[in-house]
Formats: C-alpha cells, structure tokens, sequence
C-alpha cells in the first residue's frame, strides 16, 4: 500500500521527506507534494520526517480521496529529489484549515 500527500502540505511544502525516499517517488507542484502510487514502495521512512503530518498510508481511513490525487498530479508535475527550502510563509500556513479549497477551487481532492 503507497503513502500519500494529504492537504496539510499545502503551502507549507516541507521536504524533508524527499531527502529521505529511496525511490524518489514525490513530485512536486505550486502549492504541495504528491506520492506517485506507482513508484511508492511503502517503507514509510517519509512519514516522520513530514513536520505537518500530511503524509498518511493510502489504507488510512482518511486517506480515499488523495489516492487518486496523488496518482493524478504525480503525473503531471515532474519528480522532486533533493531537498527544497520552504516557502517563506511556511510557518503560517501550518495547521490552517480550508487550504485544499482555496488552492484547488473544491472540498473534494477527487474533483480535483
């Protein structure tokens, strides 16, 4: 079962856990992360290291909807395989509520 990129990377986009997957299998976009389904190979070794705790495994209750996001954007947007610094305004975004919809245009990442 692949991890996957939930909505609390969005503008924070900490990537510690890019340094840390042996697969390099995050991409990234403007706004946050996502794990290809199809590279992940579930170790794991990425989710401490995410200090919002937007990654979660795929089989997590909460998790349905970002399976079929991660796989989409992993698609589109290309590979991340070093660390980045964060945006300057991190800090501020951390823990806010509703960031999903005000950078997607919808509650539902499946209409994403």
């Amino acid at each position: 079962m692949p991890h996957v990129v939930t909505d609390g990377c969005i503008r924070c986009m900490y990537t510690d856990c890019v340094e840390v997957c042996p697969v390099d299998c995050f991409h990234i976009g403007e706004h946050m992360l996502v794990i290809s389904q199809d590279d992940c190979i579930d170790c794991g070794v990425c989710v401490p290291e995410c200090p919002e705790q937007a990654i979660k495994a795929d089989s997590q209750r909460d998790a349905g909807a970002w399976i079929d996001f991660n796989a989409k954007y992993a698609r589109l947007w290309p590979t991340i395989e070093e660390r980045q610094e964060p945006p300057a305004d991190a800090a501020e975004w951390a823990g806010k509520d509703k960031k999903f919809v005000r950078f997607f245009g919808t509650n539902n990442p499946a209409d994403a």
